[in-house]
């Protein structure tokens, strides 16, 4: 689904929350110009919405990805687990990657970034830049 409504929704953290689920960025070979995997597909499309979106990051801000839980985990597990820290793959540095690259032609000028990943009952990527 395609978030395309623009106003703004505050996050936990109270930065902007875009309600689009994180995909890390994937290693793509030759043959997925012609021939994308659907991993690749998944990717293009993730990264296609977040350039609609168009939200601003700015050096040193915090992104935080929410990763949605397995459907198959309990209730009791669930709600165990929503709000803890995600220590599974994917990797924080290929979602960073995903998004910025998603933002930026060149993310280079940026010095410092803090980056999260937690488990949420909805996926989503909240940005908290220093000037609000």
């Amino acid at each position: 689904m395609i978030w395309t409504d623009h106003s703004v929704i505050r996050g936990p953290m109270g930065g902007v929350l875009y309600p689009v689920c994180p995909v890390p960025a994937p290693r793509q070979v030759r043959s997925d110009k012609w021939k994308p995997r659907p991993m690749v597909q998944k990717y293009r499309a993730f990264r296609d919405h977040i350039r609609l979106l168009k939200p601003r990051v700015e050096n040193g801000a915090e992104i935080i990805f929410y990763l949605p839980m397995p459907k198959s985990w309990s209730k009791k597990k669930k709600s165990e687990m929503d709000g803890q820290p995600h220590r599974q793959t994917p990797d924080l540095d290929n979602l960073a990657k995903s998004f910025l690259d998603s933002v930026f032609d060149s993310d280079a000028h940026f010095s410092a970034l803090c980056l999260e990943k937690y488990w949420a009952k909805q996926g989503g990527i909240e940005v908290v830049n220093e000037q609000g």
